[in-house]
């Protein structure tokens, strides 16, 4: 049976920058935007808001929904990845509290968008769409009869 991997990923902004994790793949330092998989019972915004303080230690809830990514991954794993945005007023300070993300770093858009060390060419797609301008209402995105929400758009959960 098809089962796509779902996961959840944060854009998030302040001042000018950026803000990407680093994890140790195989022994490469790779960047990603604060992301990770979608878990049994809590909804699409739930995870992007679990992933940003597991990855980042940053309490926060996204703002927008970028864009929806259908991938296979180059080992032929599918995705579906929800890219969210969040704008914050200052960069915050940062304590990951997964013990997989070695450190957090605010940078530029072409910062990344240069770095040969991405997890994926997602982390740089989701920098040009951000880039872009696009911004979608996370009422896009509803709970219909879930069970914690009863009908309620997501980020009301």
């Amino acid at each position: 049976m098809f089962k796509p991997n779902v996961t959840v990923a944060c854009l998030v902004h302040a001042e000018g920058q950026l803000l990407v994790v680093e994890e140790t793949i195989n022994g490469i330092a790779t960047w990603n935007q604060p992301a990770g998989h979608l878990e049994a019972n809590e909804t699409l915004i739930e995870a992007a808001e679990r992933e940003l303080f597991e990855e980042t230690g940053i309490r926060a809830t996204p703002q927008a929904l970028l864009r929806v990514h259908q991938w296979i991954a180059p080992d032929s794993t599918p995705f579906l990845r929800f890219l969210f945005a969040l704008d914050l007023p200052s960069r915050l300070a940062t304590t990951p509290q997964d013990a997989e993300i070695d450190r957090c770093w605010w940078l530029t858009p072409q910062q990344i968008l240069q770095a040969d060390n991405l997890r994926s060419p997602l982390v740089a797609e989701s920098v040009r769409i951000w880039q872009s301008g696009e911004r979608y209402p996370l009422a896009l995105l509803q709970a219909f009869q879930w069970p914690f929400c009863e009908g309620a758009p997501l980020g009301d959960a």
